[in-house]
């Protein structure tokens, strides 16, 4: 005789939990400790959490419930319940192994599989490979595919790199049974099914007194399918799934596969995995049962959508090979009625108008409404936007660890450490919201500014040394910004000398690394690390973690400590304590599963987000896994259309998407065009959530500003001016006001680049020196210039790509400075002098002045990049050479005297012939058009009389822009908000 069955589905348009609830009290609550004595097996526990409260909202009072008991959930890391799983077990099963210590074991195993090979791994890779083969070997156990059936295989011939990674995942396997052995433990996956598989028997040989009835249960691995049969024939046991759709006409189902091989040519049809119905398929083959023997639950609850919804759902999800079929469905079986649909141009709008909607829901008493989204930055975002009601939503799927300030504290410590303390990862790390969080917060905020200040431009020489040696040594135009960083820098060097020490000795192990990161961690923040669920879960990490660091790799670089524990914490979920508000929730798919709310917020419908991109498996090829019968990479797809089809089933359902993320153009999600191809005309959107995003930050109709020309009084203009801010004043009379009467200075950016000032004034620092200290002896200088490149602070890339040809051009100055002693002679370099003219107060810094045979004076100035154009000096600008010869005329420099005769530009850019190094003057007679030496001074000082009584000693504003071909350089045009103005007049 067969054996009777009890299974039940409940379509995706029902409320599952409370209509699983409402079929129990009917069956079994007339008496109470008839309902007390059952027992209803969960897959998790927040589906036990659901189904608790269903309990509470049905019993209207006081009720003794079932015991609810979880099977346990591999993809949250939840054991099954004390039930399933008793301590007192006459013969207990091994306990599982820490599942780190596994993930230690696996990569020092991985990282001498590939050293005996020759592919060497950092110990980082080591984890992250690792992990993917956790999760190989995982499903193999789930699946219950024997390690040696991998010898079995005869595959022919594979692509080299998947003949490497199957030899060394055979190697890894071979090992692995003896390391468990060692610790006396099994796998976690492994023992779970040992215990499914053990409970199965214990229920066949002695019946439970109560019922049993296991509920929304989708795993398939055989050990969880066999569980559910014998529940299934138990006397009082049931089984009930989460919409099986019986309504599938048969075609369409048994087009799901699996399929046998055909029996002519051996070959088997691929099964369609994507499919949202595949997944149950298979759980009702492994079980044994036929879609006919699964009946409808006979309850529903006060939370349902229609049946027509229920329809259309399956209509839009219909297998690829079916859709064919919508041009002839009836209207009734296209409605979508009480789904609506919005997209938005970005992610960001996606999560205003996300807020909005569950804003809105509050507005009605007891309406309830929840996200349910893969995309937890999306759900984030909501969050955030929902405190400005002061709403607080639990995220019920919890965030990364690694995006957690105590998670980002660790990382950018390790960073910091790794990278020798470069000036842009220690001021992260000295900046972070968890250090020094005390009283003194604010007065260790300010001595970071103090020694941010010292650390910008060009990246110091490395190690905690190189920044003593910066802070003593650096440009003596920023003394007074050093004096102030070294006051306050011994204290944060004092803390980190620790970790600098450690990380510095290079490779070594691990757990040590983990126990000063751990150590000077605590030095800095305190017990508020440590704090609140983050704090605590990056605690349990490191501990753990430096507990089994012994079992991994036996040495790590200090460039893997980083981003090993990146790895980690991006798998260890933080999860907020439960108190948010009880009418909204945030969901991810696996937390949404036997979930519902009268309004369903389905958001991220992108592809590559809602379903995600499935993930390649590094060990095995999709061929191998097929042949060893292991889940499809696309598997995951199909579980993400089960839960999208699960959650439209809701009263309301609103769904959403963006454009646009954060990097490129999107595109809808698979789902999301089925649904509108369904539809068609009926796809119904909601325009005003979109509308309301806009406007609820929108400040309303703006002025628009004129062109900044401010026009301080006379009195209070400057009266000083340099030689190079005369070309400033002219063009861009704004930017000298903010620079001169507003005192704003641009500072370099931390760890900058070295630009080209910062080029110049290095030439300069030789050309200087060797004059001074050298004589100007030719062969002086290329040493001056190899010293400065050989330098520890020398940025690497100015090593490497402008030295060639600084020395190339260095030599050419040297050779052009020695073919010249017979015409002229050096009289000064690098001197300053100050003319009073026209009212104010002009100065000037020359680079070389000469004296020429004839007794005229030759003004050099030195260019590491082009020098000005003669159009430019025609209109007015470039003229710093005829002022500089202005100052030397008057007597103004010291040591130098006489007229001015002529004007070069020395230039360290490559000349016509190829090479490096070239002489240019604007009073060149070769030049066209070119300027007479003899005008050139007093054009130079009728231009500055000019100016100078236009906005120094007159009332002129000081325009922006007035010149902008000359004003090139873009400090201030934030402070004139440029983009505003520019261009519209």
């Amino acid at each position: 005789m067969a054996e009777r069955l009890a299974l039940y589905t409940i379509p995706a348009q029902r409320a599952f939990a409370d209509s699983l609830v409402a079929g129990l009290m009917k069956q079994y609550g007339d008496d109470p400790l008839r309902l007390a004595r059952g027992l209803v097996l969960l897959p998790n526990n927040r589906g036990r959490r659901a189904v608790q409260d269903a309990f509470v909202r049905a019993s209207g009072g006081g009720l003794l419930l079932p015991r609810l008991v979880t099977i346990g959930d591999p993809d949250l890391d939840e054991a099954a319940g004390a039930l399933l799983d008793p301590a007192d077990e006459a013969e207990p099963l091994p306990p599982p192994v820490s599942p780190l210590a596994r993930r230690m074991i696996l990569a020092r195993l991985v990282a001498e599989a590939r050293a005996t090979v020759g592919e060497p791994v950092t110990a980082d890779e080591a984890v992250r490979l690792a992990g993917a083969l956790a999760r190989t070997l995982d499903q193999m156990l789930v699946e219950g595919v024997e390690p040696t059936k991998l010898r079995a295989l005869d595959l022919g011939e594979l692509q080299g790199h998947w003949e490497r990674s199957l030899e060394l995942f055979r190697i890894v396997l071979d090992r692995w049974p003896a390391e468990l052995a060692r610790l006396g433990a099994v796998d976690a996956a492994d023992r779970r099914a040992k215990m499914l598989v053990r409970l199965a028997e214990q229920w066949r040989a002695t019946p439970l007194a109560g019922f049993v009835c296991a509920a929304g249960i989708s795993d398939t691995a055989p050990a969880v399918a066999g569980l559910l049969r014998r529940v299934a024939s138990l006397p009082e046991g049931t089984v009930v799934f989460q919409d099986l759709a019986l309504g599938m006409p048969d075609a369409e189902w048994d087009a799901l596969g699996p399929h046998e091989p055909d029996p002519a040519t051996g070959l088997r049809r691929r099964a369609i995995e994507t499919h949202p119905q595949f997944q149950l398929k298979l759980l009702l083959d492994r079980i044994g049962a036929g879609r006919g023997e699964v009946r409808q639950w006979p309850a529903g609850s006060d939370h349902d959508a229609s049946l027509a919804r229920g329809r259309a759902i399956a209509n839009a999800l219909a297998p690829a090979d079916f859709t064919g079929k919508w041009t002839t469905l009836d209207a009734d079986r296209r409605r979508l009625a009480g789904i609506r649909a919005v997209e938005l141009a970005t992610a960001a709008d996606e999560a205003q108008a996300i807020a909005l909607a569950l804003r809105e829901a509050l507005e009605t008493p007891e309406r309830t409404a929840a996200l349910v989204t893969p995309d937890r930055a999306l759900a984030e975002r909501v969050a955030a936007h929902c405190t400005r009601w002061g709403i607080a939503i639990d995220d019920t799927a919890g965030r990364p660890l690694a995006t957690r300030p105590p998670g980002t504290l660790l990382t950018v410590l390790a960073e910091a450490a790794a990278q020798d303390f470069a000036p842009l990862a220690l001021l992260a790390l000295l900046k972070h919201p968890l250090v020094q969080t005390g009283p003194p917060r604010t007065l260790w905020l300010e001595d970071v500014r103090k020694l941010d200040r010292a650390l910008r431009g060009p990246r110091p020489a490395p190690g905690l040394d190189g920044i003593d040696a910066h802070l003593r040594d650096g440009d003596e135009r920023e003394a007074e910004i050093r004096v102030a960083a070294r006051a306050v820098w011994p204290e944060m060097r004092a803390l980190l000398e620790p970790i600098a020490k450690c990380f510095g000795d290079g490779k070594q192990p691990l757990a040590a690394m983990i126990a000063t990161l751990r150590e000077t961690a605590q030095a800095l923040c305190g017990d508020a690390l440590w704090a609140g669920p983050a704090g605590r879960a990056a605690a349990e990490l490191l501990a753990d973690l430096e507990v089994q660091a012994a079992s991994g790799p036996p040495t790590a670089d200090p460039e893997s400590v980083a981003p090993l524990l990146r790895t980690l914490m991006e798998e260890t979920a933080v999860r907020p304590p439960q108190g948010g508000h009880p009418r909204l929730a945030i969901y991810g798919l696996i937390e949404a599963r036997l979930q519902t709310a009268d309004l369903m917020i389905l958001g991220g419908l992108n592809e590559g987000t809602w379903p995600a991109i499935a993930q390649p498996d590094p060990w095995l090829a999709p061929r191998i896994r097929a042949e060893l019968g292991l889940p499809g990479l696309e598997r995951n797809i199909g579980v993400a259309a089960h839960d999208f089809a699960n959650a439209l089933g809701a009263p309301r359902v609103l769904i959403t998407r963006a454009r646009r993320d954060g990097r490129s153009p999107t595109l809808a999600s698979r789902f999301w065009l089925r649904l509108e191809a369904l539809a068609g005309e009926r796809f119904e959107y909601a325009p005003e959530l979109s509308d309301w995003a806009a406007a609820i930050d929108d400040p309303g109709d703006s002025e628009l500003i004129p062109r900044p020309a401010p026009a301080p009084p006379v009195a209070d203009r400057p009266r000083r001016i340099s030689v190079t801010e005369v070309d400033r004043l002219k063009a861009d009379p704004y930017a000298f006001y903010a620079r001169r009467m507003l005192k704003l200075s641009p500072i370099d950016p931390v760890d900058a680049e070295p630009s080209a000032a910062w080029r110049g004034n290095q030439v300069h620092t030789i050309l200087e020196r060797w004059f001074d200290e050298d004589g100007a002896a030719p062969d002086r200088l290329r040493p001056r210039a190899e010293a400065l490149l050989g330098d520890v602070r020398t940025h690497p890339m100015i090593r490497a790509l402008w030295g060639p040809r600084l020395i190339e051009a260095i030599d050419w100055i040297a050779c052009e400075v020695s073919a010249r002693e017979d015409e002229r002679t050096i009289l000064a370099v690098e001197g300053r002098g100050v003319l009073d003219m026209f009212g104010v107060e002009l100065s000037g810094r020359f680079d070389r002045i000469d004296r020429a045979s004839t007794g005229g004076l030759v003004v050099v100035d030195y260019k590491t990049g082009q020098p000005p154009s003669i159009g430019a000096v025609r209109e007015g600008f470039s003229l710093q050479l005829g002022l500089l010869g202005l100052i030397a005329e008057r007597g103004k420099f010291a040591g130098v005297s006489g007229t001015a005769t002529g004007f070069e530009y020395w230039s360290l850019a490559r000349n016509r012939s190829g090479g490096f190094g070239y002489v240019d003057s604007p009073c060149d007679p070769k030049r066209r058009d070119p300027i007479p030496a003899d005008e050139f001074v007093a054009r130079a000082t009728r231009n500055f009389e000019g100016a100078a009584a236009k906005w120094l000693t007159g009332d002129a504003p000081f325009t922006a822009k007035l010149k902008p071909e000359y004003a090139p350089f873009g400090d201030y045009d934030q402070l004139m908000r440029r983009d505003e103005w520019y261009g519209r007049e």
